[in-house]
């Protein structure tokens, strides 16, 4: 059975293109692909774990933004219905 067929992959490249759709840099890919080469699923899962957990970083600070500027349009809009 060839290493593909094992985390349900049709080719190499699909594995490539499916680390490039989750963001993944090319350093990121390169060494995902040596441990694919070598079956060390370990370090693989362990490279897809940390880029998820900057993801997820990356995603709570823009919530956080978001949050910031919800509060400025509830200021002003409050300010806007008190002037009225």
């Amino acid at each position: 059975m060839r290493r593909e067929q094992t985390i349900g992959y049709d080719s190499k490249e699909a594995v490539v293109q499916n680390l490039r759709d989750a963001g993944c840099s090319p350093d990121i890919i390169r060494c995902f692909m040596e441990y694919f080469d070598r079956g060390n699923w370990k370090d693989q899962l362990g490279l897809l774990e940390e880029h998820r957990k900057n993801i997820l970083r990356k995603v709570h600070e823009e919530e956080r933004q978001i949050d910031c500027l919800d509060y400025l349009v509830y200021q002003i809009t409050n300010r806007m219905k008190q002037a009225r």
